[in-house]
């Protein structure tokens, strides 16, 4: 695993779940990390029970200005910037004649533009580094429609897109950006309610050590996309 003594990581959506368990990681490794969520007490709770090198701060990611704050913030208090972890989404599964448009347009903010506007407002600090980098947090939806996942699907795939563009255009900044892609996960997402320990499912903890293997590799090396699923999901 990287170390990560002296670096600043931001995790986006990072209260439960994934991000969580990211920030957990990073703190491990010597790190220090913002969290992100748009509930107030419960980033702070978190962020407190994290210690002294996490610092929560209340974002919604489909607000531009609100993500250019969550960078200002943790530059104001860490001093600098190393890794973003575009970690925060939504689904809403539902046929496409019974979307309306507002589920649709917060799908497309929220997974979407969320990583946009946080990388953006982040790349110059990540590119001051001298080795920054973005890890987003997508799915194996960003490749494989199904029934329902209209919304979904459109804005994983469009995350795919961004990360494979973004990549290439930030290369010679001194900033790489990777893509994370899980298949069924045993989280807090879309309500569930996590079953623990080990299920068919991925853990959230492998989703994370997924996170911190791209971060080990030294600068000169680029794993761009990482797919990971179940080995033995349920036959249907």
């Amino acid at each position: 695993m990287p170390d990560l003594t002296g670096k600043v990581a931001i995790v986006t959506g990072g209260t439960k779940g994934i991000g969580r368990t990211v920030a957990e990681h990073v703190l491990s490794a010597g790190g220090s990390v913002a969290i992100c969520a748009r509930n107030e007490s419960e980033v702070h709770a978190v962020a407190a029970e994290l210690g002294d090198s996490a610092f929560g701060v209340v974002c919604d990611v489909a607000k531009p200005d609100q993500c250019a704050q969550l960078v200002a913030q943790t530059i104001e208090r860490f001093g600098r910037l190393d890794l973003l972890v575009n970690n925060a989404g939504l689904g809403i599964f539902k046929p496409m004649s019974e979307m309306t448009v507002d589920e649709w347009q917060i799908q497309i903010d929220v997974n979407l533009g969320g990583v946009f506007y946080c990388s953006k407002a982040a790349l110059p600090h990540l590119s001051a580094s001298g080795d920054g980098f973005i890890v987003n947090i997508a799915s194996l939806a960003s490749r494989n429609a199904f029934p329902g996942g209209t919304g979904y699907n459109a804005s994983k795939f469009g995350v795919l897109g961004l990360t494979e563009a973004m990549m290439l255009d930030v290369r010679y900044d001194d900033v790489r950006v990777s893509i994370v892609m899980p298949g069924s996960v045993d989280t807090y997402f879309n309500g569930n309610e996590p079953e623990g320990g080990r299920t068919w499912k991925l853990h959230v903890d492998d989703c994370a050590l997924a996170v911190m293997q791209l971060l080990a590799y030294p600068k000169e090396a680029h794993v761009s996309r990482l797919e990971m699923r179940p080995s033995q999901p349920k036959k249907r």
